[in-house]
């Protein structure tokens, strides 16, 4: 059995966690895994009382979502691939945890967010579920159908995605995601366009103001003139390739108005 001291500072976890307060959560999780780890709970043994493991198994979940709250993408990976055993080698003999697989989505889409779309496609071959029965799980259909917009240039619904995350967490990745998606699309618009409204600039960014259209301008090292409304991007120094600029401009306004029309 657990030491009384580690179901003790388990029990004060579970309350801290659901009151929301991130900071003594996150001291009480350094203290637990030291307590796991002199029970021989943090990498156990084939011979670990299973209560015992479903109590290591729920504190290292509190962690990984814990991670996520406070932003620390680092110490994500590490609780999730510490759950790795549980949720593999000890799968026979523990409870379903209703936290496996939203943690195992948010694992999916941060791989999204880092562009490793090879070792997304080999987590989700390697998930123990059929083929079939991936798309109807809420938390594996998100990141996948998230991948496949990405794909297919179709920003749009990524950004639409937000609102659709099966779990608040999901939310913090998929703003990583646009940030990306964002980036790309001024590197775009500096290739094609001498200056944008800034109306329209806002529009293709997919911001909801100006304030952080001004904020991402500043970044960018873009020139901003409010009296007339306009945004004139850096000049590059390589040769430009010649592209349809009117032509795409149109068609992208176009297509974010029929959005805004339809929302």
């Amino acid at each position: 059995m657990a030491p009384p001291q580690l179901v003790q500072l388990y029990r004060e976890l579970q309350q801290t966690f659901t009151s929301g307060n991130l900071q003594q959560t996150g001291v009480l999780l350094t203290r637990l895994k030291i307590a796991l780890t002199e029970a021989g709970l943090l990498v156990p043994l084939g011979n670990a009382d299973p209560q015992d493991l479903v109590i290591a198994r729920d504190i290292l979940e509190v962690g990984a979502f814990w991670s996520i709250r406070t932003k620390d993408i680092p110490s994500f990976d590490r609780y999730f691939s510490q759950l790795q055993t549980f949720y593999n080698d000890f799968s026979s003999v523990l409870p379903p945890s209703p936290r496996e697989y939203p943690l195992r989505g948010l694992n999916l889409i941060r791989l999204l967010t880092q562009n490793r779309i090879a070792d997304f496609h080999t987590t989700l071959e390697s998930l123990p579920l059929r083929a079939d029965a991936l798309t109807g799980n809420p938390y594996i259909a998100h990141p996948i159908n998230l991948e496949q917009w990405l794909m297919e240039g179709s920003y749009s619904k990524v950004w639409n995605a937000r609102e659709e995350a099966p779990a608040e967490e999901y939310k913090f990745f998929v703003d990583s995601l646009m940030g990306t998606i964002r980036n790309e699309i001024a590197s775009c618009e500096e290739t094609a366009y001498d200056s944008l409204p800034l109306k329209d600039a806002a529009t293709l960014l997919f911001f909801k103001n100006q304030s952080e259209l001004l904020t991402f301008a500043q970044q960018r090292g873009w020139q901003v003139d409010l009296t007339a409304g306009k945004i004139t991007f850096a000049k590059k120094t390589e040769e430009k390739v010649e592209i349809p600029k009117e032509k795409l401009i149109l068609a992208n306004l176009q297509y974010a108005r029929e959005l805004e029309q339809i929302v």
